[in-house]
């Protein structure tokens, strides 16, 4: 089943959405517009500049995709 509705086109997407849902607006409950686009655009830096992802051995998004130092320690 290659192409158009294959469901692994979607995985990464879907994750990213649980977690700002879970980590970010159910948490939150904003009142207003401004609120959310503020808090959710905070959330999305954090997410790409700061989290560490496991499925990237560690390293954030922004340092895949920039190809910057990790700043962990090499394995010996």
């Amino acid at each position: 089943m290659d192409g158009k509705g294959r469901w692994i086109d979607n995985v990464f997407i879907e994750r990213l959405w649980r977690s700002l849902k879970y980590e970010e607006v159910y948490l939150k409950a904003y009142d207003a517009v401004a609120q959310a686009k503020e808090g959710i655009g905070i959330w999305l830096a954090f997410y790409n500049q700061d989290r560490r992802h496991a499925s990237l051995n560690r390293m954030t998004p922004d340092q895949i995709y920039y190809n910057l130092p990790s700043g962990l320690p090499k394995a010996v």
